[in-house]
């Protein structure tokens, strides 16, 4: 059955998500208003623009797209597969996390004003999605591996030295211990992080967007195809409720693009991750941080667990959960390929509730514990780029379809200021901007780093890159990633768009 739901060949299109997808613990709570929801009864038969995706680029696109100045009330059409925020946004680790390091210091900078406006929206709008800030300690169990992490933090405070500051190096074994990983060769610490319930932000953004007006949703509809349509709505969405055309479409559907892209199979990879929730030991404090459990036996270099944990007190259900996830190493079925997340791997859920016990010291009652009690067990599907950055823009040769997707498991730092950016292209080639400035207007108001524009040049290069499927079975995966240099970008844009011919 698991291969059924995988791409065989892995440069073959995703295949739509699932009707029974496995149980999110983070869909435990759902959200009354949004289960179900169907702004309109019947699905309208045109729209503005039709946003494909509900989860955190989706969502903020549309959030964006209303507060924007050149809105002016049109018509914007949210459709979902599934229930909202249903895909890998409502099925994550339930982190908002900068990597300062690992692509390189212009995505760290782009990363901390994503993290930044994200919890300024949270706290503006009291948004109860238990957001709490904290500092991330990236614990690391191979000499090696840490080896190599040192280095990119060396050249992250060459390249700028500002963004260098949020990173802080431990290696004394009592400092360690303070933060619970004692056995670690290392620890990277980085304040600015966060733990959330992704799906409660996400829900209270869809709510006020419909409540508003300015949005209409349809869940439960997923969009079988997409095709050509006339000259003042050039694009159909075919779904089983019916088609809807429309001027542009906005495609959020991460590790699900290339069922509606087919050329981009080969660029934005589905993989099934696994996330469990587990009880912590009896009378086990609360930690204080989240973490990254790097390089571990049998763990390639490109793959971590990760791990934070709810509260104790004040909220519904106060049970103090680790949220775990990873476990790519126990790895039972193929993972890279797939977009069915209906399917739990025992061989990864295993891992997960034990590993904890040994890498770390939890507090509590540990004595005799083999494994820890798993409340919830789920998959969720990524959308692993194959240049490890994702793509946000226009696609080429088809005018009026955007997309903003491939965040290769990291797109709560990203999501939400990719998704304004991919707002601001698209209202800016209405009014008839010229590329360039467009480009340059995209970075000044969101800070999108150079690598994240889809261009031809680009895809042309990633295409000499290993295949994604490949890349992770040899433990390479994101270890071609490109960091341009602070050479300009009107330069570095100018080289995507007009290559060289030498």
């Amino acid at each position: 059955r698991d291969t059924i739901m995988s791409s065989v060949a892995h440069d073959q299109p995703s295949g739509l998500p699932v009707h029974n997808s496995t149980h999110s613990f983070w869909h435990s709570e759902p959200n009354e208003f949004l289960l179900g929801h169907r702004t309109t009864p019947e699905l309208p038969s045109d729209a503005d623009v039709v946003i494909v995706g509900s989860g955190i680029t989706g969502s903020s696109a549309a959030r964006f797209l209303a507060e924007d100045s050149r809105y002016n009330g049109r018509n914007i059409v949210m459709l979902e597969a599934r229930e909202a925020c249903w895909g890998a946004t409502g099925r994550n680790g339930g982190h908002c996390q900068v990597l300062p390091v690992s692509r390189g210091a212009e995505v760290a900078r782009f990363e901390l004003l994503n993290y930044n406006t994200v919890k300024e929206y949270v706290a503006q709008n009291e948004v109860p999605c238990e957001w709490r800030s904290l500092t991330a300690c990236f614990a690391f169990y191979s000499e090696d591996i840490f080896k190599d992490e040192l280095k990119k933090v060396a050249a992250l405070k060459v390249a700028d030295p500002e963004m260098g500051k949020l990173i802080e190096v431990v290696t004394d074994k009592a400092e360690l211990a303070k933060y619970r990983v004692s056995t670690a060769v290392g620890c990277a610490l980085c304040p600015a992080a966060a733990s959330l319930w992704p799906y409660k932000l996400v829900a209270f953004v869809l709510e006020k967007l419909v409540k508003a007006g300015q949005l209409n949703l349809q869940t439960n509809t997923p969009v079988e195809r997409l095709e050509p349509g006339d000259g003042t709505r050039p694009h159909v969405l075919h779904t089983p409720r019916g088609a809807i055309r429309t001027r542009t479409v906005l495609l959020c559907t991460n590790g699900y693009t290339s069922h509606l892209l087919p050329a981009f199979a080969d660029l934005i990879v589905p993989v099934r991750g696994e996330m469990s929730s587990l009880r912590p030991p009896a009378g086990a404090p609360r930690l204080a941080n989240s973490y990254g459990l790097e390089g571990q036996p049998g763990q390639s270099g490109h793959l971590s667990d990760y791990l934070n944990q709810r509260p104790y007190e004040g909220v519904p259900n106060p049970a103090g959960h680790y949220m775990y996830g990873g476990g790519d190493a126990g790895a039972d079925f193929p993972r890279v390929g797939v977009w069915d997340d209906s399917v739990v791997d025992e061989g990864m859920g295993a891992r997960l509730r034990s590993t904890l016990l040994r890498r770390m010291e939890l507090g509590g009652e540990t004595e005799g514990l083999e494994e820890l009690e798993a409340t919830h067990q789920w998959t969720g599907i990524m959308g692993y780029s194959r240049d490890n950055m994702p793509w946000i823009g226009e696609v080429p040769d088809t005018k009026g379809v955007w997309l903003a997707a491939g965040f290769t498991g990291h797109g709560m730092p990203n999501g939400t200021l990719c998704g304004k950016a991919i707002v601001s292209m698209m209202l800016d080639e209405e009014e008839q901007v010229d590329a360039l400035k467009t480009y340059a207007n995209v970075v000044e108001k969101t800070g999108l780093p150079q690598g994240y524009f889809i261009t031809e040049a680009r895809i042309e290069k990633a295409r000499k890159l290993p295949p994604v499927a490949k890349a992770d079975a040899e433990g390479t995966f994101g270890a071609h990633t490109e960091r341009p240099s602070e050479r300009g970008i009107l330069t570095y844009l100018k080289s995507m768009i007009w290559p060289s011919s030498a």
